[in-house]
């Protein structure tokens, strides 16, 4: 897939605390499912603090991304490809 940065995505969080993205995506995504880091999602390694919480809504995936120098910033990235890919990992909310 390439970097995210050359994906079209939208900030939820910015800043944010682990802790704080997976309250969000706890509390607003209707599916999600947690992963450990090192976890690959969109061909790139998730960093952060275990659990790391990845939600889906529809084809919509929200995850944390932490980008060195500026912190940790909740996603939104439409890809049907990826949230067929996490789609048995998932738990319903």
């Amino acid at each position: 897939m390439g970097c995210v940065e050359d994906m079209p995505y939208e900030v939820i969080l910015s800043k944010a605390s682990f802790a704080e993205c997976r309250e969000y995506v706890e509390k607003h995504c209707p599916r999600y499912c947690y992963v450990e880091p090192g976890f690959k999602l969109f061909e790139k390694h998730i960093i952060g603090v275990p659990p790391i919480a990845i939600g889906l809504d529809g084809d919509v995936v929200i995850f944390p991304f932490t980008k060195p120098c500026y912190g940790t910033f909740l996603l939104r990235i439409e890809d049907a490809g990826e949230a067929a890919r996490l789609t048995p990992r998932l738990k319903r909310r």
